[in-house]
């Protein structure tokens, strides 16, 4: 396609996109009485209209019926969370048993390493991404520490190649294959927070099973953004926070994936609740845990409703529009938002360094060689949202839902006038 740097061109792609009616379907924050372009949905995704239906809903029911709506609500209670698995399952490419939606990202991965992370004296080692996101470096480490490893010894970085911005999946491939019969576990972000990489999950996952180890990924930054396909990939486990290009609320329920063929093993370790017994025996109270034949049985504790009710309600949406039609404008809206950041370069012989690799989602991430945290602050004052990071990046994310091409050209506009002010 050819793009243009023009209004003209932004709004015909407008008016041929599928997916323009769903703009309305997202509050916007305004500045200046003008809704945002908003570039921080891999942080925060906007909140769809429809979920303040759905936690009105069961406001209502408890304010009606009390502790009944357990069971006497549209939606019951005790069975809530099951109505999220159909359409979460489409989204990571999962059957719906192996997906369930409980906790917080980093208290879901500690759940499931208990269960994948068996390190034994000759295989205990764990393979991740250079400077992967902290939190994820402060679970693998105290995991380590837990079984009486040294995270020194027993956590193995990928490193980019010198002056390089992204990683090789052959490097990664090449460094679980020399570890060998030492590799335990490898766990990776599936795409990297800071400069947008979607990695090969597909080719690592394979080239780990092979060489005998267990293979999870964090998806925080892939859900609701990448095609998925974790049954068919053979992927462990896997999970992810719904906040982000899941338009779930800040802060909600994440998600786990748990591949079918873990389901039904009785030896395997997990530390177990409540929810996590058997639905039919659930409220007899008996002493002995008798595990749901899905995902479900890693759940501890009975669901938080009102948490989940707009995580459903964003799942709605995504189950109108599916992941392919999400896609294939992800990728036209970045291509556009890439040929303008391009064109105002020329414009303004400035420097910018677009640090994503061509295996990307929504993101990009663009250094700003010669400009500083004033052309951010510029950006921002002028109602175009984005993330900064040190030292002198900026994350670009047009989630396909809400973002426009009339927004990509107004960026490139408000951006150009920036650099010349600054």
């Amino acid at each position: 396609m050819k793009f243009e740097n023009t209004l003209q061109f932004a709004r015909t792609m407008d008016n041929k996109d599928p997916l323009r009616s769903y703009r309305k379907e997202f509050h916007f924050p305004e500045v200046d009485g003008q809704p945002v372009i908003y570039f921080t949905g891999n942080s925060l995704g906007l909140q769809p209209k429809r979920a303040k239906d759905y936690i009105d809903e069961v406001m209502a029911d408890w304010a009606k019926m009390g502790v009944e709506g357990h069971f006497y609500a549209e939606k019951p209670w005790w069975d809530y969370h099951e109505r999220l698995a159909g359409p979460l399952a489409k989204v990571v490419g999962a059957k719906q048993h192996e997906v369930v939606v409980m906790n917080t990202l980093t208290v879901n991965l500690h759940l499931l390493m208990v269960s994948f992370y068996r390190p034994t004296a000759p295989r205990f080692k764990i393979l991740c991404e250079e400077k992967a996101f902290p939190s994820d470096q402060y679970m693998l480490k105290s995991q380590i520490r837990y079984h009486g490893y040294d995270p020194k010894e027993a956590l193995i970085e990928v490193k980019k190649r010198e002056g390089e911005h992204h990683w090789h999946t052959e490097d990664v491939i090449r460094e679980i294959e020399a570890l060998g019969n030492e590799l335990a576990l490898v766990l990776m972000g599936g795409v990297n927070y800071y400069n947008g990489q979607v990695f090969d999950m597909e080719a690592i996952t394979k080239a780990a099973k092979d060489a005998g180890a267990l293979v999870g990924w964090d998806l925080a930054h892939a859900v609701g953004n990448v095609d998925l396909e974790l049954h068919d990939w053979n992927v462990d486990f896997a999970a992810w926070c719904s906040y982000k290009y899941m338009n779930s609320g800040p802060g909600n329920a994440s998600g786990a994936f748990v591949h079918e063929r873990h389901l039904n093993n009785k030896e395997i370790a997990r530390f177990e609740g409540w929810w996590g017994t058997s639905k039919e025996t659930r409220f007899l109270m008996k002493p002995e845990f008798e595990p749901m034949p899905s995902a479900d049985a890693w759940q501890l504790s009975n669901p938080p409703i009102l948490s989940l009710a707009p995580y459903l309600a964003s799942l709605t949406l995504f189950d109108e529009v599916g992941m392919d039609v999400l896609i294939k404008k992800r990728k036209a809206l970045t291509g556009y938002l890439e040929f303008i950041l391009n064109e105002i370069d020329k414009e303004t012989e400035s420097t910018f360094e677009i640090i994503t690799p061509n295996a990307r989602g929504c993101q990009l991430s663009v250094f700003l060689h010669g400009q500083g945290r004033p052309l951010f602050d510029f950006l921002m004052k002028n109602g175009v949202i984005v993330d900064w990071r040190e030292p002198n990046v900026i994350r670009l994310a047009p989630a396909p839902f809400y973002c426009s091409f009339e927004d990509m050209y107004r960026f490139g506009q408000i951006l150009k006038q920036g650099v010349r002010t600054e």
